[in-house]
């Protein structure tokens, strides 16, 4: 008898069900998505009611075919995609496509929020129907940014350059970089000073004290005049403890994880990006053998709601008093709210079994898996441990008109905290519980500091994270892919942790804002998002939505004039043509980044490669021009910079386009007739291949050296760098290592 099929996403869930199901089941993986838009045109009609023309996945062909033939032989189906937005919208493609194959037998569609044997179980159950609502609610996503990427799009191609893309949301991201720029270019340095001082009695222990009024009132002091003065004022004038002011406050465990919030502790505590992040919590969610048993180690990682469940909450309790002592736990099951009933479907991200501790399972998981499950472990128990307790100390002191503050804490009850410490409690220095109000003291080290005030800072990827969901703008599943974009197609980049626009981004930012303000706008991003929640609640029409957008964007596409917007964005110089003498150059965009070419073009097809100084200014780099010559037209060979790397071409550009990659004098190892050459990805990472490619495919990420191996003496070894080990070759024959 043939078995009932289950159709999950990934082969890794797939694999971790399947231990549960004794195999019972058929269970296969549609790899993600098996149906989208055509990627060449809209696949959108217009005209008729904005239906969609969707096609499958060429890429798929072999996964397409044992669906079929899966589907075909099966009595029953199960579609077990995940439980959001995403997984409904791939159950109900998977039903347009196995049409045939399914007509006239039971289809059911299956969530849970872990993957556990019980979970699978109870599905399987207690199974449901395709949620129609929700699958709208995705067609509408999916639809609307297919509408800005080729209505809009095309235009910056005219106006900037080429192979540039607007989103509907990812615009908005990069809108909130370019105006935090904006502010930190436009702000002005205000000079301030601090004044402190030392101050102790007898043997007790020095404190330091920050100069907080002047005769009573608050202390600013604005230049280093002022802060002279004060020193003058105060140099012989008797130090006396005022007064000590002490406070108890207790700190309440944070909120269990949701999708934002993990992604911003992984990067503050871990330095992960978010991408980062969720592949990790995929892993961890998906499945990890334990001992020879497989199962999800957490709940469902893309989702915004706090609800935890009765069983998850009881589970918890029990271990905290079992780990900590019943005096930890917090007396009452705390609950936390949601924003609205749409985030209710899921769980917050937890264990699926608390009792399983880090520690207990460190050997079967990678260091990156470690400390991702400690951070949602950790987090998960604190929710229903006491508070931490901490006792504030601020002693006054009182020196002629001045009063010096010094403030300091001591934590009363660690609380939760034995759980989960990632939380500041502005700890400051501890006060000797020796001095006593009215205690004279001895001062020194009197002394001013100038300062300045200090811009906003740039959002890292974890803070424009929190912005984004602070102005409600994207959801969970799409906050590292909207990071993701504007990053690969350099409109910003990150530099020491930081998000920075690029020239390009800058560009494209105000041409969109200029001439796409309505739809590019926080406010009407976040409209948006309200809307597909209430198509997913079957309250708004998915037409309606499409159409009302679409009839908007239309107006303001129609309006763009686009010889005059090109001419605005032309970056133009003061650089004569080296080469025409007639024109100047001009700053142009082309698939390998920016670079200057000729006012007279096409009559003049000159173009330079630049580089922008300290103070933005543009100056031309200067080609090496090599003693070698040009095997076709015999002109001088120079060193070039491009898109994937450094490479030599012809100085006869563009009359001769010949070229040919840099090796480094390694010949290559598969197919021993070309050279290993250094080349760069499209993302901008360092690889070597074969000067063969295509024919040969050798690639490698680590820099091949000329030394040859100790131990087998391969003729070269491979650069290597890990945080234990440091630098040093590694043999890629035998695997012998070099320090």
């Amino acid at each position: 008898m043939s078995k009932s099929l289950i159709i999950v996403e990934s082969p890794a869930k797939a694999k971790t069900i399947s231990k549960f199901l004794d195999n019972k089941f058929n269970i296969v993986a549609s790899m993600g998505h098996i149906r989208d838009l055509p990627k060449q045109t809209l696949g959108i009609d217009l005209e008729n009611n904005y239906a969609a023309k969707y096609v499958s996945d060429r890429t798929k062909t072999k996964i397409i075919k044992e669906l079929r033939e899966s589907a075909k032989d099966a009595p029953e189906i199960y579609l077990a995609s995940d439980h959001d937005r995403e997984g409904e919208a791939i159950a109900w493609h998977l039903t347009e496509l196995l049409k045939k194959e399914i007509k006239g037998k039971p289809v059911h569609r299956i969530t849970f929020n872990e993957i556990t044997k019980k979970a699978i179980v109870e599905s399987i159950k207690h199974p449901g129907d395709i949620d129609i609502n929700k699958v709208n609610a995705q067609q509408a996503r999916r639809l609307l940014d297919r509408i800005v990427g080729y209505k809009v799009s095309p235009i910056l191609w005219k106006v900037i350059a080429k192979d540039l893309s607007a989103g509907r949301v990812q615009s908005v991201a990069l809108r909130l970089v370019c105006e935090k720029e904006e502010e930190i270019t436009a702000f002005i340095p205000e000079e301030y000073w601090k004044i402190y001082a030392n101050f102790w009695k007898d043997t007790y222990q020095p404190f330091k004290g920050e100069l907080n009024k002047l005769d009573g009132k608050k202390a600013k002091i604005s230049n280093k005049e002022e802060a002279d003065q004060i020193l003058a004022d105060i140099k012989s004038a008797q130090a006396i403890l005022k007064d000590i002011k002490k406070s108890k406050k207790k700190v309440q465990p944070p909120t269990p994880y949701i999708t934002s919030t993990l992604q911003q502790d992984a990067s503050r505590i871990s330095g992960f990006s978010p991408k980062r992040t969720m592949k990790i919590a995929q892993e961890l969610y998906e499945g990890i053998s334990i001992a020879g048993e497989q199962s999800g180690l957490i709940t469902y990682m893309r989702t915004d709601s706090l609800r935890i469940s009765t069983e998850a909450q009881d589970s918890c309790r029990e271990l905290i008093k079992a780990r900590y002592g019943a005096e930890k736990l917090n007396p009452t099951v705390r609950n936390f709210a949601n924003k609205n009933k749409a985030q209710d479907a899921h769980e917050a991200i937890r264990p699926t079994d608390v009792n399983k501790t880090p520690d207990s399972i460190k050997a079967y998981l990678s260091p990156e898996q470690y400390r991702v499950y400690s951070l949602i472990w950790g987090r998960f128990v604190a929710t229903q441990m006491i508070p931490m307790e901490v006792e504030n100390v601020q002693v006054f002191v009182e020196v002629g008109r001045a009063e010096f503050v010094t403030k300091g804490a001591t934590i009363l009850d660690k609380g939760f905290s034995l759980a989960y410490s990632y939380v500041s409690t502005s700890m400051g220095e501890l006060i000797d519980k020796a001095y006593k109000v009215g205690d004279d003291l001895e001062k020194s080290d009197i002394s001013s500091e100038q300062k300045f005030t200090q811009p906003p800072a740039r959002y890292s990827e974890a803070s424009l994270i929190k912005e984004l969901e602070a102005k409600e703008i994207g959801r969970p599943s799409t906050y590292s892919s909207i990071i993701s974009t504007i990053t690969d197609r350099k409109y910003v980049e990150l530099i020491e942790k930081y998000l920075h626009p690029t020239e390009l981004g800058i560009k494209v930012n105000s041409f969109l804002t200029s001439k796409f303000d309505s739809t590019f706008n926080v406010l009407f991003t976040a409209d948006m998002e309200k809307k597909l929640d209430s198509i997913e609640e079957g309250n708004t029409v998915l037409e309606k939505v499409l159409d009302e957008y679409y009839q908007e964007l239309k107006k303001m596409i129609d309006a763009v004039d686009l010889s005059k917007e090109k001419e605005n964005y032309l970056e133009h110089t003061d650089i004569a043509c080296e080469k025409c003498k007639e024109g100047h150059y001009i700053v142009r965009t082309g698939r390998q980044g920016e670079f200057l070419g000729c006012s007279e073009y096409p009559e003049c097809k000159d173009i330079k490669n630049f580089k922008r100084d300290k103070d933005g200014k543009i100056v031309i780099v200067k080609e090496e021009t090599l003693e070698e010559k040009c095997p076709k037209c015999d002109s001088p060979l120079v060193m070039k910079s491009g898109r994937f790397g450094k490479f030599i071409a012809c100085s006869n550009y563009p009359k001769c386009k010949f070229t040919k990659p840099i090796d480094l004098g390694i010949k290559c190892p598969d197919c021993e007739t070309g050279m290993i050459t250094e080349k760069k990805s499209k993302k901008g990472k360092v690889f070597y291949s074969c000067t063969n490619y295509p024919e040969c495919k050798f690639s490698s990420w680590n820099k091949p050296v000329k030394v040859e191996c100790p131990n087998c003496q391969n003729y070269y070894m491979e650069e290597k760098y890990s945080k234990e080990k440091g630098n040093h070759l590694v043999c890629p024959k035998c695997g012998q290592e070099v320090f």
